[in-house]
């Protein structure tokens, strides 16, 4: 695993080790001929540093605009995605209607925050409780809104393999930079690694936009398997992968290539998935408390072995009292906590009842993130 893996590396604990950084690991760049098949161990030390710098006169670390690679016979360019994406929220009005004006404020407050960018339309973006145009209408919003440099990834959730391209089509003609790729799960004893391989190639041999895979087996139940990623790794249009479950990123760690990127899918395991090499990640934190979760990104690129465990323990602490405990509607709540337009959910989601929500108070207001 990740810690013991850097445990073994270092003889001591996680603050002590010290791994080797290839340079110029971080971009995204062409991909002409499969991926090796036989990657260096993730002990090995050897693994590419996520650092997101922009090499201005001053040397500061930055969001700044990554450099674009073009990826040859696709046409596409790419951006970097060194950095913390926001699985942005949705909100709602009472009628249950998107409140496209508290998105925009949102979008406001966080391009102020140094983050990287956004998943739009996931768990967080409630995606399956919008209709197709609604989102559309989500995605061109958060394009529109997004500061100068930042990147937008499109969540595809869906059963059937044609809307899934359909709606890759109409995420690249609304601005997405990337694709987020979730299996079909509604099928999932048929969900072998061959069908899978076949879903995910597919829909990339045919999408306008390059794609990540999305493991998120909590929500499906299919858990993508290292032999399956290892396959989809080799694809020139499949360019990484975010991966949510709560254990086992090791394994798709040891993929990671100039070509093929992991993101965490949660701030609980960001700063050890960094130290694995992984960029960065798409976490539930950002949408409360970007900073916080860009500080923690930070300790991660710097490699700070002194500040990041403990910084690591307190982001984990807070994302177990909010989405942790209380999901979707929990991350809402903790929004309008931090200042932010949480909105409300849509049904079937409820948002938190009086109780719950000063159970949440209080939980952040002991972690000294809001006033008490």
């Amino acid at each position: 695993m990740v810690l013991a893996c850097l445990r073994r590396h270092a003889g001591v604990s996680l603050v002590r080790a010290q791994l080797q950084l290839r340079p110029g690991a971080l971009d995204v760049v062409p991909r002409r001929r499969p991926a090796a098949r036989h990657r260096e161990r993730l002990c090995q030390g050897d693994r590419p540093r996520g650092d997101g710098r922009d090499q201005n006169a001053g040397g500061r670390l930055r969001r700044g605009r990554a450099n674009r690679r073009d990826l040859g016979e696709r046409g596409h360019t790419v951006k970097s995605l060194a950095g913390i994406l926001a699985p942005i929220s949705t909100p709602f009005r009472e009628d249950e209607e998107v409140d496209f004006a508290a998105l925009e404020e949102n979008l406001a407050a966080y391009a102020r925050s140094g983050i990287l960018g956004y998943l739009a339309l996931g768990s967080n973006g409630e995606s399956k409780s919008l209709t197709e145009e609604e989102k559309v209408a989500v995605l061109r919003t958060i394009v529109a809104g997004r500061a100068p440099g930042q990147v937008v990834m499109a969540g595809a959730a869906y059963e059937a393999q044609r809307d899934t391209e359909r709606f890759f089509v109409a995420a690249a003609e609304a601005g997405a930079d990337f694709g987020l790729l979730l299996s079909p799960s509604y099928f999932r004893k048929q969900m072998t690694d061959e069908v899978l391989f076949r879903y995910f190639t597919t829909t990339a041999d045919r999408a306008p936009l390059p794609l990540l895979v999305y493991n998120a087996p909590g929500f499906t139940g299919v858990s993508l398997s290292p032999a399956l990623v290892e396959r989809l790794a080799a694809h020139p249009n499949i360019i990484g992968m975010k991966d949510s479950a709560p254990s086992g990123i090791e394994a798709f760690l040891a993929l990671e290539s100039r070509s093929f990127h992991v993101l965490a899918g949660s701030v609980n395991f960001l700063f050890p998935a960094m130290m694995g090499g992984s960029l960065g990640g798409t976490v539930s934190l950002a949408n409360a408390f970007p900073e916080l979760a860009q500080r923690l990104y930070h300790y991660g690129v710097e490699r700070d072995l002194v500040a990041g465990p403990p910084y690591q323990d307190f982001c984990r602490r807070l994302n177990e009292a909010i989405s942790g405990a209380y999901g979707v509607p929990g991350v809402k709540a903790a929004m309008s906590l931090a200042g932010l337009k949480g909105g409300l959910p849509r049904r079937p989601l409820l948002p938190l009842v009086p109780e719950q929500l000063r159970s949440l108070q209080e939980a952040l207001a002991a972690e000294g993130v809001i006033d008490g």
